[in-house]
């Protein structure tokens, strides 16, 4: 079976709705390809590795979290943006990419899938646009709980535990590149903030209100909303759909 590529995207911002974020950059189908869809591969991040293996799985589109094109780019393309999209169009690949919009779907979405992972299910929202996740939690400790992210993500993660003997019974999370949202977690009443990256004046904070911030990698918490809508969407359209990891230690 295919699905042809305005049909496709109909779902995709159907199921996502990208119009009720300011985002970053556009969302939707940001380079077209063929008119008829039957295979689909979804990805983290629309490097080139990724179109590469796209194309040795014959895909006819590609989904991904991170797009091509950003806010305040320069704009020209040269160098590996023009290599990255000269093997889209050789190959008729559309690419789809969905940014904000794919980290808050209530169900499929990176925040819920993350959660999913870790046992925990969203009760509130905190943070910019509502996009930072609230639970209630069961660690005894900071430490417990970076032990269990660790486990399930099976990679190491950076934790500032400022209060070793503080449990954790609130849980604030927001995949990728969120660490703006602590002072919000730490507002919202939460004992612990998981996101992807930590910048130097996190640190800090957590040490002074005794918060912990588990930083646990930007693509390692942010790879499991992708496959999540592409497979529901595919098997919605009746279209294979293959999901390729490409790893990354950010």
């Amino acid at each position: 079976m295919s699905i042809e590529r305005n049909n496709l995207l109909s779902v995709f911002n159907g199921l996502l709705q990208p119009e009720r974020f300011k985002d970053y950059g556009p969302n939707g189908l940001q380079v077209e390809g063929k008119s008829e869809i039957r295979r689909i591969v979804s990805g983290v991040t629309a490097s080139r590795a990724l179109i590469e293996a796209a194309i040795d799985a014959r895909a006819d589109a590609i989904f991904v979290h991170h797009g091509l094109f950003w806010r305040g780019m320069d704009g020209r393309i040269t160098g590996w943006l023009k290599e990255r999209i000269r093997l889209l169009l050789a190959h008729d690949i559309n690419l789809f990419a969905y940014h904000l919009p794919l980290d808050a779907h209530a169900e499929l979405g990176n925040n819920a899938q993350l959660g999913f992972k870790l046992g925990v299910k969203g009760q509130a929202a905190f943070g910019d646009q509502n996009l930072g996740w609230l639970a209630d939690a069961d660690f005894a400790s900071a430490d417990a709980l970076n032990s269990h992210v660790q486990t399930v993500l099976g990679r190491s993660t950076t934790l500032v535990n400022a209060d070793a003997a503080r449990p954790v019974r609130k849980l604030a999370w927001c995949t990728g590149g969120a660490q703006g949202f602590f002072e919000a977690a730490i507002a919202a009443g939460a004992d612990a903030f998981i996101t992807g990256e930590i910048s130097e004046p996190q640190a800090h904070l957590a040490r002074e209100t005794g918060v912990s911030f588990i930083a646990a990698g930007h693509h390692a918490t942010e790879r499991y909303g992708a496959p999540a809508v592409t497979d529901y969407v595919a098997r919605e359209c009746g279209i294979e759909h293959q999901w390729i990891e490409i790893d990354n230690p950010a």
